[in-house]
């Protein structure tokens, strides 16, 4: 309850507080909320710590992960691609387990980011399994983090020393260029997730197809009878064959690959000059020898 006062002079008697009081009373609240922010940040700090103890653990945990056909261990890091074209591409990756014991592990794909309109799908089973495992279209996997169902029906069993095939099936959008972020966690029950690989995916308006090199194969060489021409990187060029002083036996238009008789060539040292589309002339040695 609220003090009430007699008179204006019992009100004017109350002292008031000196100022340097005041400012040490304001130090003392400010030093109060700087010890508050300073707890908050040390919270934050401890669950970054904890995270990373847990990130940390992955590496540990006897699971490695790496793309199928190749042996570099990419759990926990990674892996980025370029998508070819916008046509539907897959990502085959291994889960080995080398933890000691079985387990029957399943797998969550978070979105972390992606374009507007790319879908994705993926498959998921055992190394055996000629069908490639149970594969989710990009409709069943409509919520964000999605996980592969924990029915029996689709559940499988990879021992020690035995792997699991995911495939991750990444579908761009028609004309819609930009970069999209994936995680697939694995885990026993969607929850508690054992180890992690990240898949990012560029798809550039800047990306051109890459041109097949301009070159020439001969085969056999040497040769007794026949030699025989491949066009590499061009469709057609004209070639002149001449002997070691520069004679000039034959001349023609090759239109990809040709096969040349040689049976009634002397022994010895031949070359095939190729005009290609640039200007420039490719020569090749060959070798009859009877």
């Amino acid at each position: 309850m609220a003090r009430q006062f007699k008179n204006l002079a019992e009100l004017k008697g109350i002292k008031k507080p000196r100022p340097e009081k005041l400012s040490a009373i304001l130090k003392i609240n400010e030093f109060s909320l700087f010890l508050n922010k300073l707890i908050l940040m040390m919270k934050s700090l401890f669950l970054l710590f904890t995270l990373g103890l847990s990130v940390f653990s992955y590496s540990q945990d006897g699971i490695v992960i790496h793309v199928d056909g190749q042996t570099s261990d990419i759990s926990g890091a990674t892996h980025t691609v370029v998508a070819p074209s916008n046509a539907s591409f897959d990502i085959a990756l291994d889960v080995e387990n080398n933890t000691g014991s079985a387990h029957a592990w399943r797998v969550t794909r978070l979105r972390i980011d992606a374009p507007a309109g790319w879908t994705d799908a993926l498959c998921w089973g055992h190394a055996t399994d000629p069908f490639g495992g149970t594969c989710y279209s990009s409709g069943q996997m409509n919520t964000n983090p999605w996980t592969t169902p924990g029915a029996q029906a689709v559940l499988f069993t990879i021992n020690d020393g035995e792997y699991g095939k995911l495939k991750a099936s990444i579908d761009p959008a028609d004309g819609v260029y930009g970069t999209a972020h994936y995680r697939y966690y694995i885990s026993t029950n969607g929850l508690s997730f054992s180890d992690s690989v990240d898949v990012v995916v560029d798809y550039l308006a800047a990306v051109k197809p890459v041109k097949e090199e301009v070159g020439v194969s001969i085969y056999p060489n040497p040769t007794s009878e026949y030699v025989s021409i491949q066009l590499a990187g061009m469709d057609q060029s004209t070639f002149k064959l001449m002997d070691a002083v520069g004679n000039v036996i034959m001349k023609e238009t090759i239109h990809g690959s040709k096969k040349i008789n040689v049976g009634d060539f002397s022994n010895g040292i031949y070359f095939l000059i190729f005009e290609t589309s640039t200007g420039k002339s490719i020569t090749k040695k060959l070798v009859v020898r009877h």
